[in-house]
């Protein structure tokens, strides 16, 4: 018989030993009925309601921030669905661990039992991993809820993923966090009714705030306020309490995960949006996070390029100074320089004319392949090349009124083509003028005449 490992197989519901297990393990709901918040997901008739009431459940993936309840609706969906539940931690689990879970499956599959497989952080699966699990829940042997924090659609094969459903989780707003700050506290049987604790005034709204949306978060900052409280002999948990328990408090911001690319998307699109409070706010969210502040001055200059372009010139000059100063000083004052660079950009005319002409043009050269250059435009440094007629014909602007001579620089294919419109913002205003005299020049080719030649270009 295939190796099985005793303890493959979890009670639901283990024994609570209050004083060695955290104050958010002691108090996950038991039922349903006592999880707070996920109302798009658990109120009456939602697809979670429907699943317990139809005693059918579907594998799914549960994704959403820390502490709004994954595990314990995976958990609880299990034991109301009559289902076997197994829990493989992705971070300590292999192949093997997959295979003692299908042989457990079989075994209770044939004791009329289906099994549910629970995999925290299934983002940390490889794809060989995710390939292994494919044909069970395929065949319906195992059903497969996996829990992530990231995005499923970049850690999950669509293989996998087109076969579970997809449930978003909701960061757990400070009125759900108030609830279940004030059920732990009043608790006497799990949480910390016995310590006969109240909340000073401020308090609740405190720990509301901190937890950024995280059940956990909150129990626990609740947990060591309490204890602070308790040892100097206080009967209130105050504020300042609360502040204390949560110094360090690290912010919602994984350098390597999605909430990454959200934070950074929104000071990105704020910055473009002209909205200097928004974007020196977010800035802050990811140095307060621990972000490289030199990975911040890089995309200020891709944004000052892009985004502000040749509406002011200078904000590639003022990004690129900001990416030496911040070089240069290091944290935390180079937090100060990145903050001048922030508003300026944001604040500054926006154009992307130069980044959709490199756009265009990049299209035509992909699509046109390479176009033989005109014999005016190219040099002459041989007797053998100018008798072929290279540079010949070419008009040196500088001969001409305004440095405008009126010749193409473009292939043959090409010459009627406009890839740079200048915007009718900041300094573009100036260079659309220009070019507009410039155009005009080269379209006159043919009434305005010669010009010196210039072979040696």
């Amino acid at each position: 018989m295939a190796r099985r490992k005793a303890d493959s197989s979890q009670s639901l519901f283990p024994p609570r030993t209050p004083l060695s297990q955290p104050l958010a393990d002691r108090m996950r709901p038991r039922t349903l009925d006592e999880v707070v918040g996920q109302e798009h997901l658990l109120g009456p008739g939602k697809i979670l309601r429907q699943m317990v009431s139809a005693r059918v459940l579907h594998s799914m993936i549960l994704w959403g921030p820390p502490g709004t309840g994954k595990t314990t609706l995976a958990i609880l969906l299990a034991a109301q669905s009559g289902a076997v539940f197994r829990s493989l931690p992705a971070v300590t689990s292999g192949i093997a661990d997959l295979r003692d879970a299908v042989d457990a499956a079989r075994h209770d599959l044939d004791a009329g039992k289906r099994t549910v497989v629970f995999i925290d952080e299934i983002h940390r699966w490889n794809r060989a991993q995710q390939d292994a699990f494919l044909p069970h829940v395929e065949s319906g042997l195992i059903t497969l809820i996996g829990a992530t924090t990231e995005n499923p659609s970049f850690e999950v094969i669509s293989a996998l993923l087109s076969r579970m459903r997809l449930l978003v989780l909701h960061p757990l707003t400070e009125a759900n966090i108030a609830t279940l700050v004030e059920r732990a506290l009043t608790d006497t049987e799990h949480g910390l009714g016995a310590s006969h604790l109240k909340l000073g005034a401020g308090a609740l709204d405190e720990i509301a705030r901190n937890a950024g949306g995280d059940a956990r978060r909150a129990l626990g900052t609740l947990e060591i306020a309490a204890e602070i409280a308790q040892n100097a002999g206080a009967k209130l948990i105050t504020p300042e309490h609360v502040l204390e328990s949560a110094q360090q408090k690290a912010l919602l911001y994984d350098r390597a995960g999605e909430e990454h690319y959200n934070v950074i998307s929104a000071f990105i699109k704020s910055m473009r949006g002209s909205d200097p409070d928004a974007a020196v706010y977010w800035m802050m969210r990811m140095i307060e996070a621990g972000e490289e502040p030199l990975f911040i001055a890089r995309r200020m200059v891709i944004f000052a390029s892009e985004d502000v372009g040749n509406a002011d010139p200078r904000a590639l000059q003022i990004a690129l100074a900001v990416k030496d100063a911040v070089d240069f000083v290091g944290l935390p004052e180079g937090v100060i320089p990145l903050a001048q660079g922030v508003t300026y950009l944001a604040s500054a005319p926006k154009s992307n004319a130069s980044y959709r002409a490199m756009q265009a043009a990049g299209e035509d050269a992909k699509t046109l392949g390479a176009l033989p250059v005109p014999l005016h435009l190219r040099n002459a440094p041989t007797p053998m090349m100018k008798g072929l007629g290279y540079g010949k014909g070419y008009k040196y602007p500088h001969d001409y009124e305004g440095a405008l001579a009126p010749q193409s620089y473009l292939p043959d294919q090409l010459s009627e083509r406009m890839y740079y419109e200048p915007s009718e913002r900041g300094y573009e205003i100036r260079i659309r003028e220009f070019l507009a005299r410039a155009r005009q020049a080269r379209a006159n080719a043919s009434r305005r005449g010669g010009g010196n030649q210039n072979e040696n270009d």
